[in-house]
């Protein structure tokens, strides 16, 4: 979650503060076996079950709480609705929908266009996401699937329910990086080549004229969750994320996210907080969640005053050690397989799809020939861009 197109407010985010009805009588609507709810409140129970079976963290209730805690009573209007699946007396699988204003616009998971990261539906079974996917194609507009994991029970399932509905796309997106974590990562540094151990030494040693290291993986109390926390953004600061506009306290609605969402984590005794201290000063610092046995890196930052030492490098290799050390099968960082990453850290992805639905009918043929333009833009540039 480090590159991420954040909106909360305005025209762009349709969410529903409250469970509260708006445009039906009841809070929940029967069709058949599944449920539409205007809020995700009376889902909370049943919706943490289903994290057990859903381990990304877009898909948990704390998430979607945090996302539907920003919004303001104005974007309402139609633009966002839950659907569940109810078998044998209980919820089997859940969809937080949003779209944007207009006819044109397009249903899609709720978290997909805030954070840019995977998502997918939550369901306990192959069978419940094949009902799922049915009822969200009767919603009656294209669907806009941007990140999905690819072993996800979703695509197979859309893929039947529009059989004679119109036309399913499903494409290769963006895979997120990831680690796996086998014994030898107990001792990270062996798993690079003698140049950048050598490396990773030499960082070290610079650190140390600094000052004395320290590093710590806290898994903080909640009434020590807000100093931790503005500890770990105020170094996130120190660095170009800040001039960039991609830190959380350059975006006063992406520091209320984070904060209320990784609240709701620290309250669960999911969150972690890492820092490199040099000479008793915090100088890199991450934000984590170990979950489903997996440590998610949420957020990454340092000082750039201590560039010379690499000191996000440092704690990177501290944290893999700590996640190989507990025992967690992989390392997740999560956001977009960047250069970085893949140069210096890992080439192992998890690969998600881009799925879109079109329709039969004047929406669903507009939206394909809105697709169809770009995808000829963006043809006709990448042309352009091999010529030169």
């Amino acid at each position: 979650m480090r590159h991420e197109t954040f909106h909360v407010s305005g025209r762009k985010s349709m969410l529903v503060p409250s469970a509260t009805p708006t445009r039906l009588p009841d809070t929940q609507h029967r069709s058949g076996n599944v449920l539409l709810f205007d809020g995700i409140a009376p889902l909370q129970s049943e919706w943490q079950r289903l994290e057990a079976f859903n381990p990304l963290p877009t898909q948990g209730f704390a998430f979607a709480g945090a996302l539907q805690a920003l919004a303001g009573p104005g974007q309402m209007r139609g633009g966002h609705r839950v659907l569940a699946v109810r078998e044998a007396g209980r919820i089997s699988a859940i969809a937080p929908l949003c779209r944007g204003w207009g006819p044109l616009a397009r249903w899609r998971l709720l978290g997909a266009r805030e954070l840019s990261e995977p998502v997918d539906g939550l369901y306990d079974s192959a069978e419940a996401a094949g009902t799922l996917a049915g009822a969200m194609v009767r919603q009656g507009r294209p669907l806009s699937l941007d990140r999905v994991p690819v072993q996800s029970e979703l695509v197979a399932a859309l893929r039947r329910a529009m059989r004679w509905r119109g036309l399913v796309l499903v494409r290769p997106a963006r895979p997120a990086p990831r680690i796996a974590l086998t014994a030898q990562w107990r001792e990270p540094e062996s798993c690079f080549n003698a140049g950048r151990r050598s490396d990773f030494r030499r960082a070290a040693r610079r650190a140390a004229e600094f000052g004395a290291l320290a590093y710590e993986v806290i898994a903080p109390d909640p009434a020590e969750f807000d100093a931790l926390f503005d500890e770990a953004i105020r170094i996130e600061q120190c660095g170009w994320k800040l001039k960039a506009r991609t830190a959380i306290a350059a975006d006063p609605a992406k520091e209320r996210f984070f904060r209320r969402y990784l609240r709701a984590c620290c309250e669960a005794g999911t969150l972690r907080i890492a820092f490199l201290r040099i000479g008793g000063q915090a100088v890199a610092m991450q934000l984590a969640m170990e979950a489903h046995g997996r440590f998610w890196l949420l957020k990454i930052g340092y000082d750039e005053a201590y560039s010379r030492c690499s000191p996000g490098t440092l704690l990177m290799l501290h944290t893999l050690r700590h996640a190989a050390m507990t025992g967690l099968s992989s390392y997740e960082l999560l956001g977009n397989d960047e250069p970085w990453i893949a140069e210096l850290w890992t080439r192992e992805q998890a690969p998600c799809l881009r799925l879109r639905t079109y329709p039969w009918g004047l929406r669903g043929a507009l939206a394909l020939a809105v697709d169809g333009a770009a995808w000829l833009r963006e043809r006709a540039v990448r042309a352009a861009r091999l010529k030169r």
